[in-house]
């Protein structure tokens, strides 16, 4: 049950918690913005400790935000933050994430790997260095965060493993889209498809989330005409919400598999009990929202 603590923070909206994160601890990659931060703050509004690794320590000319002003907003929403400065590409930076978290808070409930790189070229316009840091970014940085948390969040009760990355579509259009992106994302899919198998045994829950329309994010905003793109999109709030739904188990249906999903945004909402997305769009109707790719 969430706590009057809970009531307090929590903001207006269609979305009723069921449970509390409160005391839970989330690794989250490149949560300093976005989506990521989304999903930080609303676990901070139950009272989770959260430990950031994202790459902006100094301010970006054109992203708002640093590891350190998020920290910020995730004690002001009521949770312990512990910012770091690191690069999912970095072994060390990962493992210090790791080790860092279970040396402040005793452990690692979950990890959030939200960290990702983009690029839509097709591929003969794609540059090899951008292929190569979606690979890096997105895959082994994802599988990397994976592999090394696991030895604590064996020791969790109520571990979990939720990545941002699409349903593993094989319908050609989307390999032929923008074929270096989609093996990067896949490749994130194909992580959690294969860690759930694999974990069974560990009691380690691991998901896929993925939002059903485009999200506002800086990404999107600094697009061509990404201002009147973002008009057209949900706030990231609903992916948090979602996250939320996901990782208290407040989205599992009779019969659900608790492990191993591709989850949507709007489905584990919906399964939550929200009836009306409208509160998450920025004004634009909802049968005139940008459907989000792989879907």
């Amino acid at each position: 049950m969430t706590s009057s603590n809970d009531a307090l923070h929590a903001p207006a909206g269609p979305y009723r918690a069921a449970a509390s994160l409160h005391g839970r601890t989330l690794v989250i990659s490149g949560g300093s913005r976005g989506i990521g931060l989304a999903i930080a703050l609303r676990a901070a509004r139950d009272g989770a400790n959260i430990v950031l690794m994202a790459k902006t320590g100094e301010p970006h000319p054109k992203l708002a935000g640093t590891v350190y002003s998020a920290a910020r907003e995730i004690e002001d929403a009521g949770g312990q933050a512990l910012p770091l400065v690191g690069d999912v590409r970095n072994d060390d930076d990962v493992a210090r994430a790791v080790s860092s978290a279970v040396e402040n808070f005793g452990g690692i409930d979950a990890v959030i790997n939200n960290a990702s790189a983009i690029d839509l070229s097709r591929t003969d316009d794609v540059d090899m260095k951008k292929y190569d840091l979606m690979q890096d970014i997105n895959v082994r940085g994802t599988f990397l965060l994976s592999k090394l948390a696991l030895p604590a969040l064996r020791s969790s009760d109520s571990a979990h493993i939720l990545t941002l990355s699409p349903p593993l579509n094989l319908d050609p259009h989307w390999a032929g889209k923008h074929l270096a992106y989609t093996m990067a994302k896949y490749g994130m899919s194909l992580t959690t498809l294969g860690l759930a198998e694999e974990l069974k045994a560990d009691g380690i829950r691991v998901n896929s989330l993925w939002p059903c329309t485009l999200i506002d994010t800086a990404a999107i905003r600094n697009m061509p005409h990404g201002e009147s793109i973002a008009q057209a999109a949900r706030g990231p709030e609903i992916m948090a919400d979602a996250a939320h739904a996901v990782l208290t188990g407040s989205n599992v249906e009779s019969g659900s598999r608790p492990s191993g999903n591709f989850y949507t945004d709007e489905a584990v909402l919906t399964a939550a009990g929200v009836t009306d997305f409208r509160p998450y769009s920025l004004g634009a109707p909802e049968h005139r929202l940008v459907p989000d790719i792989f879907l």
